[in-house]
């Protein structure tokens, strides 16, 4: 079973505009990556039962900078990487976060997994790709949270998490990348997501049980 005790410590470490300015590399961190209508803010907050802790926006795009929340003390973390892909700012600005987004999932020697959020309506869009690409290039372990799962009925998000994985399986990367929904309104998944997120900070001696409600 997950701590969630764990998550419900974080607290805002530090922010960083590129990997030289990020905190030194020790301990362990999991990033939360996606575009900038996935609900990336709302999730983090629902994981660490902290509404305030990841600023929210009726305005996508407002994370701009890699944010950095320690879990009790700065050895384990929670980054909220800067959303792409569809805020409305200058090309140059996108260009700039895209950089930075490849150069800390490239170059990050503490990053142990990426949680990559789609809305479960429009998933593997173009960046969510790209994002892949980066991460499965550097045999990074990938989460898809397949967001806003409540917009959905039970029927359809099932459906839309098995094309999904049934995609992630022709791709031959099912072994890296894992899927399952979500929903920061009502909690669904919750558990699962956590879970995931503790194996990575802290590697148990044991496999996950692939038993989990949504988890590969």
């Amino acid at each position: 079973m997950p701590n969630p005790n764990l998550f419900r410590k974080a607290c805002f470490l530090t922010s960083a505009p590129s990997l030289h300015q990020c905190p030194p590399e020790t301990g362990s961190e999991v990033a939360f990556a996606g575009r900038s209508n996935a609900g990336k803010s709302s999730a983090i907050n629902r994981l660490t039962q902290n509404g305030k802790l990841a600023r929210t926006s009726k305005t996508p795009g407002r994370t701009q900078l890699i944010n950095f929340f320690a879990l009790g003390d700065d050895q384990l973390r929670l980054v909220d990487l800067p959303g792409y892909g569809y805020a409305k700012v200058p090309l140059a600005t996108k260009q700039q976060w895209q950089e930075n987004l490849a150069e800390y999932l490239q170059g990050r020697q503490t990053l142990r997994g990426l949680v990559l959020l789609m809305d479960i309506r429009h998933p593997l869009q173009t960046y969510d790709t790209t994002m892949l690409n980066w991460a499965v290039a550097g045999e990074m372990p990938v989460h898809i949270l397949l967001t806003k799962s409540d917009k959905l009925s039970r029927g359809a998000g099932q459906t839309t998490l098995a094309q999904v994985r049934q995609q992630l399986k022709n791709s031959k990367v099912q072994d890296l990348v894992t899927a399952q929904t979500f929903s920061a309104h009502n909690g669904e998944g919750l558990e699962d997501l956590e879970r995931v997120i503790q194996d990575w900070l802290q590697p148990q001696d044991h496999l996950t049980s692939p038993e989990a409600n949504n988890a590969l």
